[in-house]
Order: C-alpha cells, then sequence, then structure tokens
C-alpha cells in the first residue's frame, strides 16, 4: 500500500491508452484488425507490468541532498545545489520538484536529468530574493520513471528554513577590495589622496601622478632616485548610516524596495568603514527611532549592524526629522560623517525637513541621498505613439525637473549629496565616503 501511494500515472500511458483504444474502435469497421488489437492491447499491459516491476521491485531508489548556504544574500543571486543519487541498477529519468518559499512566487520550475546505473548527478541554480526575513523550503521531491508510462514518487527531504540577510554578496566584495586598500578603485570619481590626509605614514618611490609638493629631496639624495612621502588618513573617525524607514521608502525598483537597496548600501559603507580604521554607527528612523547603535570598530560591531538591519521594516507613518534631530543631538556627541537614506519626491516634503537636517549639519557632514526614479526617466526619454504618451511624458519631465530642484535645494543648504539610481547606490556611497576622507571635511 505504502508504494501504491509512490505511483503516478504519466502522460505516456494516457496517449498509449488512447491509441490502444482507436485501434480497438477502427477494428469495428475494418476486417481483420481485432486480432492486431488484441495483440497490441495484451503487449501493452506487458510493457506496462514490467515498467511497474522495475520501479517498484528491489531495493532501487532516489535520494536527493540539498547543498543551499546557511543565509541567504537579499538582491543577489544566491547559488544553489542539488546532488541527486541514483541506486537503481539502470539508467533513469529523474523529475525534481522542488517546494520554493512562497515570498519567491516560483510555480514553473522544476529539473529533470537522466542518471545511469549507481551515478549521481548535480543540478545548480540560483534564486534571487527581494525580501529579507526567513524562507521556508518545503519538501524536495524526485519522480522516477523507466519506460515512461508510470514515474514513483521520492521524498527525499522534509522542510528547511533559510534566513535571507542583507546583501553579505556584496560586503564580501567589497570586502576584498578594502582589505587590498583598492577602494577608490571602485568610484566613478578616481580620487587622489596622496597628500590629502594629516598624518605622516612613510617614505616609498616616486611613482607617476605623485604630488610634486610632497617630494622628499633629503631621501631622494641618499638612495640617489626620487621619493616621496606617504600620508595616511586621520582613523578612529564616527561615520553613520541614517535609514528612513518611512514611507516614501516603500517605493519598488526591480523587486527590490528603497529601503532594501538603502541596507545593503549602509552595510557594506559600515564594513568599508570598520576595515579603513574609522568606527561604523547606525540609525533608523520614522516617526520615531527604530534602533540606534553607536559608532564603534569592534570586532562583533559589523554583526550588530547585519542583525538590526536584518529586522527593520519600512512603516506607513510619515517619518520625524524633529524627532531624529533631538535624538542624534542627544546621543551624537562627537562631530561625524552621517549619510541619511531618505527618498524626497517633492520640493515641498524637502522644505518641510530641510531646517532640522540644516541644525544636525551644523555640528556634523551630513550626506543626504536623493533617489533617481529610474523609469520615470525611461518614460521621458521614450518615443511617444498616441497622444496619451505625450501627457505622460510632459508629467514625467516635470517630476524629473522637481528632482533636480530638490539636489539644488540640498546643494545650496550646505549638504553633501548623492543624487543616483537605486542599484548604483552602493557604489555612490563609498565613493562619497572616499571622496570626503581625502579631502579633509572630517
Amino acid at each position: 500500500m505504502k508504494k501504491l501511494k509512490q505511483l503516478f500515472l504519466a502522460n505516456q500511458f494516457f496517449y498509449s491508452l488512447l491509441g490502444v483504444a482507436t485501434l480497438f474502435t477502427f477494428s469495428f469497421f475494418v476486417k481483420g484488425l481485432l486480432i492486431v488489437a488484441w495483440i497490441v492491447f495484451w503487449i501493452w499491459l506487458a510493457v506496462l507490468a514490467f515498467d511497474f516491476i522495475v520501479l517498484f521491485s528491489g531495493k532501487g531508489r532516489i535520494e536527493i541532498t540539498r547543498i543551499y548556504p546557511e543565509k541567504l544574500s537579499n538582491g543577489d543571486e544566491n547559488p544553489m545545489r542539488l546532488i541527486v543519487n541514483s541506486f537503481y541498477p539502470f539508467g533513469t529519468k529523474v523529475d525534481i520538484l522542488e517546494e520554493f518559499p512562497v515570498q519567491l512566487q516560483i510555480r514553473d520550475k522544476d529539473f529533470a536529468t537522466s542518471l545511469p546505473a549507481f551515478q549521481r548527478s548535480e543540478i545548480s541554480f540560483s534564486l534571487r530574493p527581494t525580501q529579507r526575513g526567513v524562507y521556508q523550503f518545503g519538501r524536495c521531491m524526485a519522480l522516477v520513471k523507466r519506460f515512461g508510462f508510470f514515474k514513483r514518487r521520492f521524498v527525499t527531504n522534509q522542510e528547511q528554513e533559510i534566513p535571507c540577510y542583507p546583501s553579505y554578496i556584496q560586503l564580501r566584495k567589497y570586502q576584498l577590495l578594502a582589505t587590498s586598500n583598492r577602494l577608490n578603485e571602485l568610484g566613478i570619481k578616481r580620487i587622489r589622496r596622496i597628500g590629502s590626509a594629516m598624518e605622516f605614514d612613510h617614505v616609498r618611490e616616486y611613482v607617476q601622478g605623485d604630488d610634486y609638493r610632497h617630494m622628499n629631496w633629503k631621501a631622494s639624495a641618499k638612495v640617489k632616485k626620487l621619493m616621496v612621502n606617504q600620508y595616511e588618513e586621520e582613523k578612529s573617525q564616527p561615520i553613520y548610516s541614517f535609514i528612513d524607514l518611512g514611507r516614501a521608502m516603500r517605493m519598488p525598483f526591480n523587486g527590490l524596495t528603497l529601503l532594501d537597496y538603502s541596507i545593503n548600501a549602509a552595510l557594506v559603507l559600515s564594513n568599508a568603514t570598520i576595515l579603513k580604521q574609522d568606527r561604523a554607527g547606525l540609525l533608523t528612523f520614522s516617526n520615531d527611532i527604530n534602533a540606534f547603535i553607536a559608532a564603534e570598530k569592534r570586532n562583533n560591531q559589523m554583526h550588530k549592524i547585519s542583525e538590526a538591519l536584518y529586522q527593520v521594516s519600512t512603516k506607513f507613518e510619515e517619518s520625524e526629522f524633529g524627532r531624529l534631530y533631538s535624538y542624534a543631538n542627544a546621543h551624537i556627541n562627537k562631530r561625524s560623517l552621517i549619510f541619511v537614506y531618505t527618498n524626497f519626491e517633492t520640493l515641498d516634503s524637502l522644505r518641510r525637513q530641510i531646517n532640522y537636517l540644516s541644525m544636525l549639519n551644523r555640528s556634523h557632514i551630513i550626506v543626504v541621498v536623493v533617489f533617481k526614479n529610474v523609469e520615470i526617466e525611461d518614460l521621458a526619454k521614450s518615443t511617444p505613439k498616441k497622444t496619451i504618451d505625450i501627457y505622460n511624458q510632459v508629467i514625467a519631465e516635470k517630476f524629473i525637473y522637481e528632482k533636480q530642484l530638490i539636489v539644488q535645494e540640498l546643494i545650496r543648504n550646505g549638504f553633501q549629496t548623492i543624487y543616483t539610481a537605486p542599484e548604483n547606490l552602493t557604489i555612490n556611497s563609498i565613493n562619497k565616503y572616499l571622496e570626503i576622507k581625502a579631502r579633509g571635511l572630517i
């Protein structure tokens, strides 16, 4: 009885049954065809019996092993693997059905492979989650067939839960470059750092492009080749990421919300900050302060920031920048570099909050992130085909113009500004951090 529950009829069974029935139907009209129909029928039954016996007799089975990561990286392609082992003494064809988490909304993805006797196969694929949280993978089933009339089901895995964290794949990528002191290669602008910092580090050989003002003539005379002084940036400076959790951050782009892009950028920036010997901190807010982590560069600082970012979600309330200023003024005493990840869609919304940001800018260096609406920009550049398309383009150009006014208003009030598409936020945040460090503004 247990094995019968594993039995499934394949499409080939019904097609062959239809063919046999059609043959019997024609035998009523064609003399001599009835004998042929009966011969085909008994051959068909024999093949069915043989297919059933080879699938269900003996110790033949299929086993599947999931090789999944311990956690998923939000917004990235996560590599996944399935190892399929055959214990049948003959070749089989196997269809793999994975019960994907409901967040992914994947209903049409299955895998097929052919396995020789007592062999294994590896199936590789990738998943791109777009929400943080716990992803529940259901059962993984294998449907094995020999001649194709019957399929035998093997349920090989129990349910598995995998948490989805902010983009740690990007984190590792930038961490490698920061460790090798090549973060400045990531920026859109190349920032020359020699001589722009405050502390002397060492003397090294001159290379083309070095500043002549930092030539060490005494050392050059001793070794008979050009030498320059190498300076390093000041360390242990506090760098904060302020992330807005208000309703404006719920806007989606390419499957991720603006909040998810901000979280990924803040995580990478915090890690780069610690690797550059500065102190990284975090504050999340909406109508109230959600979480605050003081700027430090301890070994567990990145773990604390990652756990805090894993928990946050957007809210539907209007963000209170006045409460943000009061809290930051009370808890951040040292002059800091603060990245404010928020979203202003209209000039009026900026003017309601700019006074609080200006007061905060008197004691700290504020970098305000303004997101480009790339979909509206694409609409404005498209070729109109109908009259309604022209009206839509005019409205889109109005929104783009208002975004430019927002950026100009921020610059006029003395703010550092990042005007970027959501997918370029991480690279532009690191670039702005390096630029401000190189200019010695903090």
